[in-house]
Formats: C-alpha cells, sequence, structure tokens
C-alpha cells in the first residue's frame, strides 16, 4: 500500500465534491496513508474534520507556511504553539523558505522556519520543508538546529544530487518526489532520482498541485500516487512492488505508524 507523504485534501480545489470521494478514490487506488501538512490558521479546522472522518488514513500536520508569513507571523506562531499543546499532530508544516514570489519578509520566513524546527524536536515529530529558489538557507537552518530528534521531508525536491546528498547527510531526512518527476523535461530531478537510494526517498502528490503526467495542469489527487511510483520505478530500472514497499516504510519509519 501506498504512502502519500503531502496532500491537501482539505484544499478548496476539492470543494465540489465531499472530502469522502476523493479520499475514497485514493483508498482504492493503493493509496493507504495521506499526511496533510497545513497552509495556514485558516486551513486547520478543514484539515483536521477530514482526519477525524479519516482516522486510519489521513493525518493532521500543522505549520505556517513560508507564504503565509508576514509581519504577524509571531501572532500566528503563538496560535499553532496552542494547537500543539492541544491535539496530536503527526508533522510539523509545511514550513520552509520560499524566494521566488516576494522576499519582502525573508528574515520572518527565516525566524518561523527555526521555530517550526525547535518544535520538531521537540514533540518528536518530522519537519516538512518547503523550498523555493532557497535550498541553500533552508539546509543552513537545518543543519544548525540539526540534532537526533530532528528529522524530515524536503518536499517538492527539485535539486541535484548533489544536494540529495546533502540531505541525506543531515541523519534521518527523505526527499520527497512528486508529480514533476514524470515531466518529459524534468531531466535534472530524473538525474537525482536515478543516483539517490530508494531508502533516502518518499513519495507525495502535493495535490491539488503538480499532477502527473498525462493529467499535467489538471488537478491533482492523491489517488494518482502510482503514476509517480511507477515513474520512479522505470528510473530506477526496478519494479514498482519495490518503490511502494521502500518508500512506505520510509514513511512509516519518519512518522512513525505501522500498517
Amino acid at each position: 500500500m501506498l504512502t502519500d507523504t503531502h496532500t491537501h485534501l482539505f484544499s478548496k480545489e476539492f470543494s465540489d465534491e465531499t472530502a469522502y470521494a476523493h479520499v475514497q478514490r485514493a483508498i482504492d487506488a493503493g493509496v493507504e496513508k495521506m499526511f496533510m501538512p497545513n497552509v495556514d490558521l485558516s486551513t486547520i479546522a478543514a484539515m483536521n474534520q477530514i482526519a477525524a472522518t479519516f482516522p486510519n488514513n489521513c493525518f493532521s500536520m500543522i505549520g505556517l507556511h513560508p507564504c503565509s508569513v508576514e509581519a504577524d507571523f509571531e501572532e500566528k506562531l503563538a496560535v499553532l504553539a496552542k494547537e500543539l499543546a492541544q491535539q496530536k499532530y503527526y508533522g510539523i508544516g509545511e514550513t520552509g523558505l520560499d524566494y521566488y514570489w516576494d522576499t519582502t519578509f525573508t528574515a520572518q520566513q527565516k525566524q518561523s522556519l527555526t521555530q517550526h524546527a525547535r518544535w520538531a524536536k521537540q514533540y518528536q515529530i518530522p519537519i516538512i520543508l518547503h523550498t523555493r529558489n532557497a535550498f541553500a538557507d533552508t539546509l543552513a537552518i537545518m543543519q544548525s538546529e540539526n540534532n537526533a530528534d530532528l528529522r524530515g521531508i524536503f518536499h517538492c525536491f527539485s535539486e541535484n544530487a548533489a544536494a540529495a546528498q546533502e540531505v541525506i547527510a543531515l541523519g534521518d531526512f527523505y526527499i520527497g518526489i512528486g508529480g514533476v518527476i514524470t515531466f518529459k523535461k524534468n531531466t535534472e530531478l530524473a538525474e537525482t532520482v536515478a543516483a539517490t537510494s530508494l531508502e533516502h526517498i518518499v513519495l507525495e502528490t502535493d495535490a491539488p498541485y503538480l499532477a502527473p503526467t498525462p493529467y499535467r495542469g489538471k488537478r491533482n489527487e492523491s489517488a494518482y500516487l502510482p503514476l509517480i511510483a511507477q515513474k520512479i520505478a522505470e528510473i530506477k530500472a526496478v519494479s514498482i512492488a519495490e518503490v511502494i514497499a521502500q518508500t512506505s516504510r520510509n514513511a512509516q519509519k519518519l512518522f512513525g505508524i505501522n500498517k
């Protein structure tokens, strides 16, 4: 059974149907576990409702997306701190650094990421990292905060093989591979996957974004995760069963959830 380590099942893009419908499609496609990274304060309730409806399949994580970090970020982090103290969450995120859209709050993003890393260590749950045009700075903060209690995923990994090795060198960190791996022109990512052991890879969709081929440009779903597993199997010249088994073991180890 597959594990989707990054899916926004609560997204407004799914509002045209019940959560049951798209979650059930994923389960029917063999996706047994789905981990949901939070975005901001407005998404917590919807995310937790899905987790409550599907307690054996859907798991909430808590964090503030870097694109949601603004001048009032400390107030938002205070709310998240209360959430962490009151309810069980399975990961911290998604958090990280994003210099693609706007660099106005770069300093605040770094402060937010540092706090998220400390929560991950305090609660001993993985950190889920979004990094866009900011890999070096994200890695540097993880290196600074790293200890035996810090583990996580560099979500939507898009760097080269050398960068993947830097992630692996942190310890219990994985690279998250999603639909982008199926895009024909993304040869560098294919080279990264080819050079990286399956023991350091987890699968994700980032639904409703970045749908794999042949659904590129359409709404992504967790049900499409087998397409990503198949592409990785082709790149690494192994069976899809091997990809599914190893990446699921990685996710089970990371999140502490057994079948």
